[in-house]
């Protein structure tokens, strides 16, 4: 088997394990489901309930609100990305790769809507995000540093095109059973899609498609909740989210160089969502405008033990963690109409041993602050910004030998990935 040759059937056994792990949640978390939490830092947002989008982290909180309440609004992500210190080895040939920086923008809507039945039921309907990632390489990723003359057939396997969506569809229900004890629950329904391209970087004249794929599919989960109040100024809440895993099928499929046929095509592969448990506390401080809040969530990732296709196919074995979010803010009522507030948030990589250029994670700070401006009494719109700051990754990524297992390509580099969201919501209480 030639060299070429080799690296391709290599290269499909690396990339569509690889891409599809990515397509399943990206490695991280979304948190954008309201402006009012982004300017927490979603610290708290698991209890406070200043406005209907808390059924997305809680159903029991509806049961806080005295009336029907709505509310709406979208955040928008601005992502920095830098790939430095790229290196690629194939078959023994060590060469250096240029520099990298990956910029994009995505807004990401919510709208929420809560009716209070009674003293007793509430009932909400909501749709948001939880998952999502975009970071499209530029085509010309994996060309020689400046000063190093060639070309480098291969490395821009590692790169290409990552799209993933994700929309959440949620039910609730939230019953008060005394002054102090509320729970809720209810149910899920998560649409995710996926788009992946990846070229080999070898010329026949053209460059080679390795993969394309455009996938979707729908999973049902669900969800529960409680809330305990100590008093009027203090209060705890605990809520657990059950993430499906998602039947994905689409277009999948990886072009031979010899052939021109795909190897792999309509395969159904089977994504899982990671769980997510969230407890948080609120508590006003006496005979101050002042509150401070808190949140500690843990959100499953250890899922992607493994990948497989629903015909049985096992397409990989990974090491991904358990992530965990802390974070912790304050709130202060300047008066009537203005509301300030401001939190920090600490937040674990999910990835552990197995790293990607294509999706890069890492431990990342967020520093939040946002206000709420309330006008003619039933009326609110809040504002929200955050700059998340990611630490430096280590990334090696290799190519095995589906025969023997020996790495025939490689490539290490340095991940670095910073952004800032905004957003804005408009609430309304009946």
């Amino acid at each position: 088997m030639n060299k070429k040759r080799l690296f391709s059937k290599t290269l499909l056994a690396a990339t569509i394990t690889l891409a599809t792990q990515q397509a399943t949640a990206a490695g991280f978390q979304l948190n954008a489901q309201s402006a009012t939490g982004l300017g927490r830092a979603f610290a708290g947002d698991a209890v406070i309930a200043d406005n209907a989008s808390v059924m997305s982290r809680n159903a029991a909180a509806m049961a806080l609100f005295d009336s029907s309440q709505f509310s709406g609004g979208v955040n928008y992500i601005k992502t920095d990305i830098d790939v430095t210190d790229a290196n690629y080895n194939v078959m023994g040939g060590d060469t250096a790769i240029s520099d990298a920086n990956n910029s994009s923008g995505t807004p990401v809507p919510n709208i929420y809507y809560i009716h209070r039945l009674n003293d007793q039921w509430a009932f909400g309907a909501g749709i948001y995000s939880n998952f999502g990632t975009t970071n499209n390489f530029d085509s010309n990723f994996g060309s020689n540093a400046p000063g190093v003359p060639g070309a480098i057939p291969g490395a821009a396997s590692f790169a290409g095109t990552t799209e993933i969506k994700s929309i959440n569809y949620a039910l609730t229900a939230s019953y008060r059973i005394n002054e102090q004890f509320s729970i809720g629950g209810g149910l899920d329904i998560v649409q995710g899609s996926g788009k992946l391209k990846r070229d080999t970087g070898w010329s026949n004249p053209a460059p080679e498609t390795a993969l394309d794929v455009e996938a979707d599919g729908v999973g049902i989960g669900w969800n529960l909740g409680a809330v305990y109040e100590l008093d009027e100024r203090n209060r705890f809440g605990f809520s657990y989210h059950y993430s499906p895993e998602i039947e994905a099928e689409g277009d999948m499929y990886y072009v031979s160089s010899t052939t021109g046929n795909p190897d792999i095509s309509n395969e159904k592969l089977l994504m899982p969502l990671p769980s997510m448990a969230e407890f948080s506390g609120y508590h006003e401080i006496k005979d101050t405008k002042f509150a401070v809040h808190y949140s500690v969530q843990w959100i499953g990732w250890s899922v992607f033990d493994e990948l497989n296709t629903k015909e049985g196919q096992h397409l990989g074995s990974y090491e991904w963690q358990n992530g965990m979010h802390y974070s912790i803010g304050g709130t202060y009522f300047l008066n009537d109409a203005w509301t300030l507030r401001a939190g920090y948030m600490y937040d674990t990589a999910a990835q552990d041993k197995v790293t990607s250029i294509s999706v890069p994670d890492s431990d990342r700070q967020w520093f939040s602050a946002g206000f709420s401006y309330h006008f003619e009494k039933k009326h609110t719109v809040d504002f929200g910004f955050t700059y998340l700051m990611g630490d430096d990754v280590n990334v090696t990524e290799d190519v095995k030998h589906p025969g023997t297992g020996a790495t025939v390509a490689q490539l290490t580099a340095t991940t670095h990935a910073d952004a800032i969201l905004a957003g804005v919501q408009y609430s309304y209480s009946f």
